[in-house]
């Protein structure tokens, strides 16, 4: 084998293996408290001074109960990312727990810096997610149980039972991100125009209106 080739082999072997452990970028320094107010824009936030760091930039007990299920679908998601959790700024890792009532859902959506792991607190959910091969992989799964949901894939959580359910969500990313389809292609603004959304899912356009005209379900 020639020298080139041989070079070029290991090229593209580095390069695989830098996609395969590729989440937020490397920490240079033992920690990077987030600080918004700077202004400074940069890829996750300027660095608070060390001299300024407490203990208090590495906790949150937002996860600690439940959270209130009482809007239109039935569930909520309470973060516990770098917004909340300043110290998690270069760490690459964040946290959710997340609420049903029985018959909640949570709606199809993405996270497009993030891996999601979910594991069951309490009740039962029928969870799954589309490939790009436009495959549903699905599952029921149960207290204890942990079910994954890759980067960027299309996913959702529904409680079929008639108890609350909850879980734990664990991100590869201080700020995965999360495009829910419903209210992106609804409720955006300025709005996606009405020829694209009937074309798209063809139906008519007072469908489009009446979709549009419903409230967009609460963020926490």
């Amino acid at each position: 084998m020639s020298p080139t080739n041989t070079f070029a082999i290991l090229v593209f072997f580095c390069c695989a293996i830098s996609f395969t452990f590729a989440s937020d970028p490397d920490t240079l320094q033992d920690l990077c408290v987030a600080l918004p107010s700077s202004g400074v824009k940069v890829n996750g936030f300027a660095c608070k001074a060390e001299s300024n760091v407490t203990e208090a930039d590495f906790f949150f007990a937002g996860l600690a109960k439940p959270g209130a299920t009482n809007n239109t679908l039935g569930s909520v998601v309470t973060a516990a990312n770098v917004d909340k959790i300043p110290g998690l700024n270069t760490l690459g890792v964040s946290f959710s727990r997340i609420d049903y009532k029985a018959g909640g859902l949570n709606p199809p959506h993405t996270h497009p810096r993030a891996t999601e792991i979910v594991f069951v607190l309490d009740g039962q959910l029928d969870v799954g997610f589309i490939t790009t091969a436009n495959k549903l992989i699905s599952k029921s799964i149960n207290k204890g149980e942990i079910f994954v949901f890759p980067k960027g894939l299309v996913h959702y959580q529904k409680n079929n039972g008639d108890k609350p359910a909850s879980v734990l969500s664990a991100f590869n990313s201080q700020l995965p991100g999360t495009v829910s389809i419903a209210a992106t292609l609804f409720t955006s603004t300025p709005t996606v125009p009405h020829n694209v959304l009937f074309q798209a899912f063809q139906i008519d356009a007072k469908l489009v209106d009446d979709i549009k005209a419903k409230p967009a379900p609460k963020k926490t």
